[in-house]
């Protein structure tokens, strides 16, 4: 490095007066005097880069002072930075530590390390120091990193313009390989058919067994992992997804080193295939499912129900035959098994359609006829007698959710004369109906609350809808009297002989297979009355209703020896 003199010359006819000089580089003291001279020195033994600036003198005599004009220095050059590397022998993984120094440089300077590698391009790592002059980085030491080198530089900012220094010397670094390349070996070979078992070996040499981990995967889906061991084993029975490629991944730290393979898995045999006889069916009919695999015969079969919380096998075997239920409407499976290997087929949706489960006369002639029916199967045909010409009758539906009401019209051609019929036909194909029982009503025969003392007590709990069987329950007081299991939608409670504390609240519940829980009817109080009160009753009367009694029991006889129309 060079000197730098700055002289200051006062140019003066008559100067005598002692003065003050002082020196500014980019408006910052540097020098100062007071001398009576008319000249002054300012030097820098070794001139730097920092030494770059604007300069400028100024003279105070008498309480006056003069500036000069300013004059621009630059000082070209920097120093050869210090390189000092923490330790010559690195693993792979691990972080090599460099000090690059400037003792002689003022900061704020740049620093610029570099990795040089034989045969690439050196990787560099710029560090901005504003109050130091000098940087410590650390370097990340990859696979496959051999014999390193590393230098620095340094570069400043003047005037919009960078001075760069030349390189730092040269520090050489040996890497060492934590442990080698993974060996992937696979048995009996990396293209088996299903079935057989595949087995993987992945296995390493390790300078130091601490801190490793051995990897398996599988499409980049981890299959199985070991600490601190230099081999690991895998196992499976090969089935068609275990096709793909398996990486063996060994990892120390930030080490890290991999093998690839490619496996085959062939086909045994393809997915099975389930047939049924009829996908929708009415309820009593044959219902057969078959399962079958294409071009194959030696397999294992089963044939399952789905459902939400899990398969419920049904048979094993290849073929079911079985009397449809409206219960087993769902979706039906099948499984096939060989050598371990168990395939399942595409579910097959079966719909089982209920029959014709309620019907209620039509009203007399003269009146407007109601026909109420819960319906379900295939197509069905509905007469009602005493129909009259002018008045349609009015058929509803119900399914196990929401009534669904649907008016019918009728043309006179569809009329018999002759028999006073009408016939109507109508197709309720997909409309399969698990009807919940409706709310019930409970009522006295008699048709008034009251019973006389010794007289039998009729009651009777009826339902506008529900599909059977359905269980009745008559309640006194919140005990259970009577409980009645039927295909009707109507059911009697009969006591014989009713005393004083028969008298109470009753009560009757109604539920089916398709109910959330027992449905009661509201409270009916029934009073017992003595036999020496006296009834405006005649006996007349009274046989009217014996009779009408008998006439119900009857019909409901009738209607549990049949359901259908």
């Amino acid at each position: 490095m060079e000197t730098l003199l700055l002289p200051m010359i006062l140019k003066s006819t008559n100067f005598n007066l002692q003065h003050n000089i002082t020196i500014f580089k980019d408006g910052k003291l540097v020098f100062m005097s007071v001398s009576g001279r008319e000249d002054a020195r300012y030097e820098v033994p070794v001139a730097r880069s920092s030494h770059t600036g604007d300069y400028q003198c100024a003279v105070e005599a008498d309480g006056k002072i003069r500036h000069s004009d300013p004059l621009h220095v630059w000082v070209t050059g920097m120093t050869k930075p210090t390189l000092i590397a923490e330790k010559k022998d690195v693993f792979e993984g691990e972080m090599v530590k460099l000090r690059c120094e400037m003792p002689e440089e003022v900061p704020p300077l740049y620093f610029i390390f570099r990795k040089i590698k034989m045969n690439s391009t050196p990787k560099e790592e710029l560090k901005h120091e504003l109050h130091r002059n000098f940087s410590v980085i650390q370097f990340p030491i990859d696979e496959g990193d051999n014999i390193l080198q590393f230098d620095c530089f340094g570069r400043r900012s003047v005037k919009f313009e960078f001075e760069t220094s030349e390189p730092s010397n040269r520090t050489l670094i040996t890497v060492k390989e934590p442990f080698i390349k993974p060996t992937l070996r696979i048995k009996p070979s990396n293209n088996i058919t299903e079935g057989k078992e595949i087995q993987f070996e992945c296995s390493t040499v390790v300078a130091k067994m601490r801190n490793i981990e051995i990897i398996l995967l599988r499409n980049k889906t981890i299959l199985s992992s070991v600490r601190d061991q230099a081999t690991l084993k895998y196992s499976a029975v090969a089935t068609l997804e275990d096709s793909g490629e398996y990486t063996c991944k060994v990892e120390k730290g930030k080490a890290s080193k991999t093998t690839t393979r490619h496996v085959v898995v062939t086909e045994l045999f393809p997915k099975p295939i389930l047939n049924a006889s009829m996908n929708k069916l009415d309820e009593n009919k044959e219902l057969t499912l078959s399962c079958s695999i294409k071009d194959f015969q030696n397999a294992s079969f089963s044939i399952l129900r789905r459902n939400s919380n899990g398969d419920t096998l049904l048979r094993n075997s290849r073929n079911l035959t079985m009397r449809a239920n409206v219960n087993d409407t769902g979706s039906y499976i099948c499984k096939a098994e060989v050598n371990r290997i168990v395939k399942e087929s595409k579910p097959v949706m079966i719909r089982v359609y209920g029959e014709l489960i309620q019907r209620l006369e039509p009203s007399a002639r003269g009146r407007k006829s109601l026909i109420n029916l819960l319906i379900s199967g295939a197509a069905i045909s509905v007469s009602c007698n005493a129909c009259d010409v002018t008045l349609l009758p009015d058929i509803f539906l119900w399914s196990s959710n929401d009534p669904y009401r649907r008016g019918v019209g009728f043309g006179r051609d569809l009329w018999r004369s002759d028999l006073m019929q009408c016939n109507w036909q109508y197709f309720f194909s997909f409309l399969p109906v698990l009807a919940p029982v409706s709310m019930p009503r409970i009522s006295a025969f008699s048709g008034l609350p009251e019973v006389v003392l010794g007289r039998p007590l009729n009651l009777t709990c009826c339902l506008m809808m529900g599909t059977p069987p359905i269980t009745f329950t008559f309640y006194k007081e919140n005990k259970a009297k009577k409980e009645i299991v039927t295909n009707n939608t109507c059911a009697v409670f009969l006591d014989e002989d009713i005393k004083q504390n028969d008298k109470g609240q009753y009560k009757c519940g109604a539920k089916n297979h398709h109910s959330s829980g027992m449905k009661t009817s509201k409270i009916l109080n029934i009073t017992v009355i003595g036999k020496s009160v006296q009834f405006f009753l005649t006996n007349a009367i009274f046989g009217f209703f014996e009779a009408a009694y008998h006439r119900l029991s009857k019909m409901v006889a009738k209607s549990s020896v049949s359901n259908r129309f």
